[in-house]
């Protein structure tokens, strides 16, 4: 065979292959989209770039896989329940304190299910992978939270019952059996 053959051919494998990477990355980037929704635009926005956003996504989904993240027990789930109960009656009295005991109650919830709880932020990058409609909700408690606890003060009522709304939402996600099945009353 002739060279220009030989060059022909390697130029065509060449663009076959960046081809094929670029449909595969473009293929990556969709599935992480679907399985992360809108955290994925959140991450692409405060990283700068997809490559970065997605390699942290990755980063996630590989570090919660290694987690031994794992459903409640009975007992734990109707613990858990009535504990929450208590503090959704204890906002009628005193919004406040319900706030930051729901905040509590999420982490015990988290911990016991096997989630590390020692930083919010990776707490909520955890809650992410498996978890991404309600995280936002999860931040924006928080956030309702820890400016209440530093003001020190009776608060926006309103804003506080929100970020119980927002609890709730997570609350309902991890209050999960061994079985898989939640069983609220």
């Amino acid at each position: 065979m002739e060279t220009w053959v030989w060059v022909v051919v390697i130029a065509a494998v060449a663009v076959v292959a960046v081809i094929a990477w670029l449909l595969s990355q473009k293929a990556r980037s969709r599935g992480l989209q679907q399985e992360f929704g809108s955290e994925y635009e959140r991450t692409m926005a405060r990283a700068g770039d997809r490559r970065a956003a997605e390699a942290d996504l990755l980063e996630r989904r590989d570090r919660v896989s290694a987690l031994d993240v794992r459903p409640l027990s009975q007992a734990d789930h109707d613990r858990f329940a009535s504990e929450w109960t208590k503090v959704q009656a204890e906002f009628v009295d005193a919004p406040s304190e319900a706030v930051s005991d729901a905040d509590e109650l999420i982490q015990q919830v988290m911990a016991t299910r096997g989630y590390p709880v020692e930083d919010f932020d990776r707490r909520a990058a955890d809650v992410s992978v498996e978890h991404p409609d309600v995280v936002e909700n999860y931040r924006s408690a928080h956030s309702i939270a820890v400016k209440e606890a530093r003001e020190d003060t009776d608060g926006d009522t309103e804003a506080l019952r929100k970020a119980m709304v927002y609890y709730r939402s997570l609350f309902d996600e991890l209050l999960v059996v061994g079985d898989g099945e939640d069983r609220r009353s």
